[in-house]
């Protein structure tokens, strides 16, 4: 066989193999436009660029011998059934109303015909309402689909996210609001085809598993069948299940900063920005108490100065230690002897991520450090400084520099934690809480006004608790992502085996 260029591309990443139309490509070889029959067939592989961006490239093989060149075509087809971690049937669900209603057209355009070359099956569900999807998922047979994929935000994500993992639970028989629940894991993975990455959101899950936000970069990493553990926070009030968390749990300021834009959702994208900025002059604090379990088990520390990234020893070691306790002394006993530590004071912000939250505009995210499947969370709490202060701090989320060398800022990784505002410890349901909380409204809505406001609101992962007290727990690797983890330099990747092409012919 000769082919056109030099390539080395391991079969893991090889996308297709196709027989080609030699007719289609003669006037480009000058030096077999004499020969009256020719054969070839066309590789179609992933190509690194920078910042992470995968892209579907080609190169073609030509042969003098028809025979030949059907065994090489045979041969690498047999190759490719052999990766078993290849989808090969996924349910898909659209947001039509994503990325500027062009969630469609880019699922349509960019990514079904690279499904199709791969000979991925696919049944597609356009959604038509709020929880579409998450309703879906607890009728159709999931077992039948290789994987699940999101075609919108971080929202959209968040969506399937609870109905793969609450229909796991309920054919298991697991009572999701039992906060002590061991929860069973969600094998079938989940993809995420962002669709803002041109209209200003962060899509922060797809950038802090993947590397950057883009579409045909997704859908490479589901074709060739990356597998990316992820662990996920439960979130309860009173023995009532409220939310699964994966990337942010803010409560003080980015809980401020949500509700507020939640009001402006016309103004778009830009409403964060405007909302943020409004925010940060109102400066309000909140007063509450925090209890923590210390995620003793994990090996890393929320300083350290190693990321996570692909093939992550920390998420790995840390997982395996996990589940040799829960297995030694089983998981209620462990919980029950694990030391809470408690902290009260008056907090700007308590943040609490499972992933480093980074995104575009911080490259470093919020926690830097941390894990994507180590079974902990980093528990950052921002307590009452001056807004110079606090600006310094923010800053910091978008340069090289250590953001908790602060004196007010301390963070902890832990496996569970639980919040109670001052008034709700007080008491909830009295009666003069409530004209507190009228009271504390009606400051939000007039900032003139000097006093403080009584209760903030959580932000998880881009939607809003109704209640200020609540109990947090971090489930080690509960699902699955088609992601790998950030690769170092967008290119590390191990060593090619003796099955890559070049070796191969």
């Amino acid at each position: 066989c000769v082919h056109t260029e030099n390539c080395f591309v391991p079969i893991c990443e090889i996308i297709a193999v196709e027989e080609t139309e030699v007719n289609k490509k003669q006037r480009n070889i000058g030096r077999w436009q004499k020969m009256t029959k020719l054969n070839a067939f066309t590789v179609y592989y992933v190509k690194k660029a920078r910042s992470h961006r995968w892209r579907c490239s080609d190169v073609t093989f030509w042969c003098v011998d028809e025979h030949l060149c059907n065994q090489w075509i045979q041969a690498l087809k047999e190759l490719l059934e052999m990766q078993k971690s290849r989808p090969k049937q996924l349910l898909v669900y659209i947001n039509p109303y994503g990325g500027k209603r062009q969630g469609k057209r880019i699922y349509e355009q960019k990514v079904a015909p690279l499904f199709s070359l791969a000979s991925i099956s696919t049944d597609v569900v356009v959604t038509e309402h709020a929880n579409h999807a998450k309703d879906n998922l607890f009728e159709v047979n999931i077992y039948k689909y290789d994987g699940v994929v999101c075609v919108g935000g971080d929202g959209m994500f968040s969506e399937v996210m609870h109905g793969l993992i609450g229909r796991m639970q309920k054919d298991s028989g697991i009572d999701q609001n039992n906060p002590k629940a061991s929860l069973v894991q969600c094998n079938i993975r989940i993809g995420i085809i962002p669709v803002f990455y041109f209209s200003g959101s962060t899509d922060c899950i797809c950038y802090s598993t993947v590397g950057i936000s883009d579409p045909v970069t997704s859908a490479l990493h589901i074709i060739v069948g990356d597998c990316q553990p992820l662990d996920v926070s439960s979130v309860h009030h009173n023995n009532t299940f409220l939310k699964y968390s994966v990337s942010l749990l803010g409560y003080g300021f980015y809980g401020d900063i949500l509700k507020d834009s939640e009001k402006k959702r016309w103004m778009g994208p830009m409403r964060y920005d405007y909302s943020g900025f409004k925010t940060f002059l109102s400066h309000h604090y909140y007063e509450g108490t925090i209890a923590y379990q210390p995620a003793k088990h994990t090996l890393g520390s929320p300083r350290d100065k190693d990321s996570c990234r692909t093939g992550c020893y920390v998420c790995k070691k840390s997982g395996q230690q996990l589940a040799e306790q829960h297995k030694e002394c089983g998981l209620k006993q462990e919980e029950d002897e694990e030391e809470w530590k408690v902290i009260k004071g008056k907090f700007l912000a308590i943040n609490a991520v499972n992933m480093s939250c980074a995104c575009p505009r911080s490259p470093k995210g919020l926690s830097p450090a941390a894990h994507l499947a180590d079974g902990s969370a980093d528990l950052i709490l921002v307590r009452k400084c001056s807004r110079f202060d606090f600006l310094r701090y923010l800053v910091r989320h978008t340069n090289q520099d250590d953001q908790f060398d602060f004196p007010f800022v301390d963070v902890y990784r832990v496996k569970s934690f639980q919040f109670a505002s001052k008034i709700s410890e007080d008491n909830e349901s009295n009666v003069m809480d409530i004209g507190k909380k009228r009271f504390g409204q009606f400051c939000r809505d007039h900032p003139a006004c000097c006093c403080s406001i009584v209760n903030s609101t959580w932000n998880c992962d881009g939607e809003t608790l109704d209640s200020s007290a609540i109990e947090v727990r971090v489930h080690c690797q509960l699902m699955k992502l088609f992601a790998r983890g950030i690769e170092e330099n967008g290119k590390d990747v191990a060593a090619y085996s003796e099955s890559s092409i070049e070796q191969l012919l």
